[in-house]
């Protein structure tokens, strides 16, 4: 028989509060990377209808785009427009990319035309585009953005809006949190 010692020694205080402390401060540090990468946003208007409704809650990344790099056709993004809300503020507008830098957009009879190829339009609320856009080449750092509710939707056909600088683009669009039906990862319409 062996008699054996436990030397099992419960953490004085000033163990127990440092322990803590390093607890709160690391979870202070992944937030804090977490809010750099990425951005949570509240739809709250119906121009992406029927893909985003009011009060979905997305994800935005907000590292998609750094280093120059371009968003690709389909994608869903959150620019600063010029729009101003009820409290004078500048809107923040969520939209779909259709048009990259030098694409040609037409808009006639209903359907969008890029680089003189009929775009699809199945992913849209009426599959219908309103509007005369003719020829309109998207500018060098700019990309051409419309709601998937065209008919209701103020975008780049807008003298308002126009043609989005990559400067003003906030991030992409990458995980919808609630509606919990929806819950996942975006998909984007022209990516297989």
């Amino acid at each position: 028989m062996s008699d054996t010692a436990s030397n099992t020694e419960k953490p004085s205080m000033k163990q127990a509060v440092l322990r803590w402390v390093l607890d709160i401060a690391l979870a202070v540090v992944i937030t804090w990377l977490i809010t750099l990468a990425f951005r949570p946003t509240i739809v709250v208007e119906t121009s992406m209808l029927p893909n985003f409704k009011a009060h979905d809650y997305l994800f935005i990344s907000r590292l998609s785009y750094r280093n120059e790099k371009l968003p690709r056709k389909g994608d869903v993004i959150v620019f600063r427009s010029d729009l101003l809300d009820e409290k004078g503020r500048k809107k923040l507008l969520i939209k779909r990319v259709i048009g990259l830098p030098n694409d040609v957009i037409d808009i006639r009879d209903g359907e969008v035309y890029i680089n003189g190829k009929k775009d699809s339009q199945s992913y849209t609320k009426d599959g219908v585009t309103p509007g005369l856009v003719v020829s309109y080449r998207v500018p060098k750092g700019c990309v051409y953005c419309l709601g998937d509710n065209r008919v209701a939707s103020v975008d780049s056909r807008s003298p308002e809006v126009g043609a989005i600088k990559t400067s003003r683009i906030v991030g992409k669009v990458v995980f919808r949190v609630y509606r919990f039906n929806k819950f996942g990862p975006i998909h984007n319409p022209y990516q297989s």
